[in-house]
């Protein structure tokens, strides 16, 4: 049988990256281009450029592994509001139209949880 529980760190390095690569990503997009995302979301200029701070700040945690478990609860906040909205605002299937619905940030709590339950493994700047 094969043993591989040595590899967990590195696994949960490379879900660090990715989770905040994409946060990263989503958020410089956002502050690029403020005004058509406030527009695409249906929310004020103002509280999508907190949101875009708050998903580059979150990244920045995640990915260095500095307050991770914190940054991930904080990027979990934001996924719980995207997924009401989608569901309760613009009546969101699961999958969505497109593939837009709201299964793309559940998997992403899902990955969040995980930085959450273990702290972010070994791999981190402040233990």
């Amino acid at each position: 049988m094969f043993h591989l529980s040595w590899l967990t760190d590195y696994a949960l390095l490379f879900l660090r990256l990715m989770a905040g690569a994409v946060y990263a990503s989503s958020g410089y997009n956002d502050l690029r281009d403020s005004d058509a995302r406030s527009k695409s979301i249906g929310m004020p200029k103002a509280f999508t450029i907190f949101l875009a701070v708050a998903e580059l700040a979150g990244a920045a945690g995640v990915i260095l592994g500095v307050l991770q478990q914190l940054a991930a609860i904080g990027l979990i906040l934001i996924m719980l509001g995207a997924i009401q909205k989608k569901i309760f605002v613009w009546k969101t299937g699961f999958w969505g139209k497109d593939g837009l619905g709201w299964s793309y940030d559940l998997t992403f709590i899902s990955m969040l949880l995980v930085i959450v339950a273990t702290d972010g493994g070994r791999f981190v700047l402040v233990p």
